[in-house]
């Protein structure tokens, strides 16, 4: 069984992938009577077409170590997690190596960030580690099918 250690999520690290939504560094812009930074245009949404919706998730938490069976991707468009309480998430990647999974990467997200997964990434399902797991999503609304699915024979263990 395969063993991949989850780090604390960057910018750098995930930029590969897609992503990473927070508030670090100066706001672009003061807005609301200068009482609100604006943090302008941090995610590249990306839809062959369709447009984007807004979804809300609910999901159960997790823990470590957890097993990843089955990962995913969507063709059709990019997918932004946005969490809607402090807690930390796990998000897994990887590289496609001819329509599969490859050189899985894991990181656990601190309070403030959310990411945005580019078109066509694979990646772990949703993965809160505390409760409740609410998230904001924004994806693709569209017609046909937007999801591919790969599992894997011998499932992977996260480890923090």
């Amino acid at each position: 069984m395969n063993h991949v250690k989850a780090l604390p999520l960057t910018a750098d690290a995930f930029a590969p992938f897609g992503d990473v939504l927070d508030c670090s560094g100066e706001a672009d812009k003061m807005i609301n009577q200068g009482l609100c930074g604006r943090f302008h245009d941090r995610a590249e949404l990306d839809f062959t077409d369709g447009q984007a919706g807004i979804s809300l998730f609910n999901a159960q938490p997790r823990s470590f170590p957890y097993t990843l069976d089955m990962m995913e991707r969507h063709p059709d468009g990019s997918q932004a997690f946005i969490p809607m309480t402090e807690h930390s998430f796990l998000v897994i990647v990887a590289q496609d190596n001819n329509g599969v999974p490859d050189n899985l990467q894991a990181f656990i997200t601190k309070s403030g960030q959310a990411i945005n997964y580019h078109r066509n990434i694979w990646h772990g399902v949703c993965t809160p580690l505390a409760s409740p797991g609410l998230f904001a999503v924004v994806d693709r609304i569209g017609s046909g099918e937007n999801l591919q699915e790969h599992w894997f024979d011998d499932p992977v263990i996260i480890e923090p």
